[in-house]
């Protein structure tokens, strides 16, 4: 069987790591507020989450949902703010450690404009979990835990996607340059592809000039045949600007939505690599919590992987409930 049920020991992690969260859940009428009172003097947590990315997005809408539904089990005021721009990201962060909240939850997708602020966090012992990106760059930063892919066998996991479908010449389409993450997604997949895997960056926030500056690859090189986007709403894009040049190239993304499901199912995109948003919002939020109330420290040093996990035609439909509740 092929999917998310039977791929490798991420995928297998991932799903153990989803389990545990579903026995915290079972768990919370029977001890998770009495025993946060009891660590915190009847005082509530407060908690806050700082995005590179944020309102409107698909998928940073899902990661919110995971972490306020942990905070709504545990008890915890839950704060969010964003900004792509790595100086004004850090700002957000500067301005938790002033409200003097109890853990901060932070993106490294420009790690090294987080450094000054995370120092700040670490003199005021307020403890930091990382999430989505900068896994490399966590512990270095003084986060103490990282939830979330591994990047770059994230990435090679789409390369093999992308020779299976049998793509031979391929675009990665990066949306933000200088994301790290998005690097190491492209790096990874020129690993394994084994065929002609080429950058092309775009302005991810202007869709039309993303579909413009694909459709202009895709008619300036014929040969071109299969084109990776690394978020669900560029391959939507993707499949339109093929459409238009009347081409072939197959599609393959990462991450999911309610809309790729549907595109997955109907053969338009051929693959997703998704590393469960939900579940990195959920856990980061919780493993703040379990921190404060019982001292427990979740990786051992290491990331908590939450993916990668691949969805195909195959299993697609298996998450679409999921998808359409707006949890995967």
């Amino acid at each position: 069987m092929r999917g998310v049920f039977a791929r490798g020991p991420a995928v297998r992690l991932a799903a153990l790591a989803a389990a545990g969260v579903l026995v915290l859940g079972a768990c919370s009428s029977s001890g998770g507020k009495k025993a946060e009172k009891r660590a915190t003097e009847g005082r509530r947590l407060k908690i806050a989450m700082v995005t590179h990315s944020g309102p409107g997005d698909t998928f940073w809408d899902i990661v919110q949902k995971g972490a306020k539904a942990a905070a709504g089990k545990d008890d915890v005021e839950f704060l969010y703010s964003a900004d792509p721009d790595g100086g004004k990201q850090a700002q957000l962060v500067r301005a938790a450690v002033d409200q003097k909240v109890d853990g901060i939850v932070v993106t490294l997708a420009k790690p090294d404009a987080l450094r000054d602020a995370l120092a700040q966090a670490a003199a005021a012992k307020i403890p930091v979990v990382s999430i989505n990106s900068g896994a490399g760059d966590s512990a270095r930063l003084g986060a103490i835990a990282h939830f979330g892919q591994d990047e770059s066998i994230a990435g090679e996991a789409a390369g093999r996607e992308l020779a299976r479908i049998g793509a031979r010449k391929a675009l990665c389409v990066v949306h933000e340059q200088g994301n790290v993450g998005l690097e190491d997604r492209c790096a990874g997949a020129r690993k394994t592809f084994g065929g002609d895997l080429r950058n092309l960056y775009v302005n991810g926030t202007n869709m039309p000039e993303v579909r413009s500056s694909v459709t202009a690859r895709l008619q300036a090189d014929k040969d071109v045949d299969g084109v990776l986007t690394l978020g669900a709403p560029f391959a939507a894009t993707a499949v339109d600007a093929v459409k238009e040049v009347g081409g072939k190239a197959k599609v393959g993304t990462f991450d999911l939505n309610k809309g790729l499901i549907d595109a997955i199912r109907a053969g338009d995109v051929r693959f997703a690599v998704d590393q469960q948003p939900y579940l990195q919002g959920y856990s980061a939020v919780d493993a703040l919590w379990l921190l404060k109330t019982n001292g427990d420290v979740l990786g051992g040093g290491r990331p908590v992987l939450t993916g990668p996990a691949i969805v195909t035609r195959d299993n697609a439909a298996a998450l679409e409930a999921f998808t359409r509740r707006g949890t995967r």
